[in-house]
């Protein structure tokens, strides 16, 4: 939904610390999470405009997300692909969460789509006879009486109906830079970080729970706020492929709670406005839904290939050329 937005601004701590200097080992894209939004008795945005399909939005994000699934199945054959729901069931954002934390996903991708409230129209349907009285009186002082005239008049007949809005495209949503506090929790509860202490390639588990160990944690959290603006970039560069407006990337001020408490990069995906007349046509569409579908596969593939195989930065800043590779 359409919400205040803030500007992709992100502040990344510089640490040192004493014991060792620690980073993050080559990452693989090894587990994804799909999830389709709303479901069971959460229908989510209804498309209940005149001249709608009167279509739910969790009809939409299930059909969408199982093409998603299917694709990702068939093209990353090596990486497990993960649905929240395949079929039309009721689940706590904090189910869907618990979901992508139990399954260790490196990846969360949620499928919405959007809505805006909706403009109330009036014009008339006819006109029908109603009874007009009119009260006066005749006479003064003790002899002074109320009247009541009579008479019919025309009066209009009116009907309401609610007004599909124009906005229409793609949106791709991060959880809030300044809402880390889930997300937080979300790293420091994880048993299973892969570390890289030094030299000698030895994989830990880590206590981010300890003071020490906390301002570490921020870093990861830091580091899948990057990797989520990474994916959602790409998203939003395969949408613009197609004939649907790219809206971009964006954060909610109030956050968006499912992408801060998993424990791993994570967006969500408006795949378009429920409430606009073309939009909604296109999102029930087959050749929509697998339109859309494909263009996250693509997305993801390009994520996958960027963490998996970074190019080389070239700084050219020096005479002498040094090469870094990204977190």
């Amino acid at each position: 939904m359409l919400k205040n937005k803030i500007s992709l601004v992100i502040v990344l701590p510089f640490v040192f610390l004493s014991l060792h200097s620690f980073s993050q080992t080559a990452k693989k894209l090894r587990t994804i999470i799909v999830d389709a939004g709303h479901g069971g008795e959460d229908g989510g945005a209804h498309g209940a405009y005149e001249g709608g399909l009167n279509s739910w939005e969790k009809n939409v994000t299930l059909a969408i997300s199982n093409k998603l699934v299917a694709i990702l199945q068939k093209d990353l054959p090596d990486v497990k692909t993960i649905p929240t729901r395949t079929t039309d069931i009721y689940q706590p954002v904090k189910e869907k969460a618990q979901i992508a934390n139990d399954n260790k996903g490196d990846l969360f991708v949620c499928i919405h789509a959007d809505a805006v409230a909706l403009k109330t129209g009036r014009r008339q349907i006819g006109t029908r006879i109603e009874i007009k009285h009119t009260t006066y009186y005749v006479g003064k002082g003790k002899k002074k009486k109320k009247m009541i005239k009579s008479k019919n008049v025309v009066v209009p007949v009116y009907e309401y109906y609610k007004i599909g809005c124009p906005q229409e495209g793609t949106s791709v949503w991060i959880f809030a830079a300044h809402k880390t506090d889930e997300k937080l929790k979300a790293v420091m509860n994880n048993t299973d970080f892969e570390i890289d202490q030094g030299n000698d390639s030895t994989e830990n588990s880590i206590d981010f729970s300890s003071p020490e160990y906390r301002t570490i944690a921020q870093i990861y959290a830091n580091r899948f706020q990057k990797r989520s603006i990474m994916l959602a970039q790409y998203v939003n560069e395969e949408i613009a492929n197609t004939d649907r407006p790219a809206l971009g990337i964006n954060q909610r001020q109030k956050g968006i709670w499912v992408l801060q408490a998993t424990n791993m990069p994570a967006i969500l995906v408006e795949t378009g406005f429920i409430t606009n007349h073309d939009d909604e046509r296109y999102l029930n569409s087959e050749k929509g839904q697998q339109e859309i579908a494909e263009s996250i596969a693509k997305a993801i593939k390009r994520y996958k290939e960027s963490i998996e195989n970074p190019k080389p930065v070239v700084d050219t800043s020096n005479s002498t050329q040094q090469t870094t590779k990204p977190n």
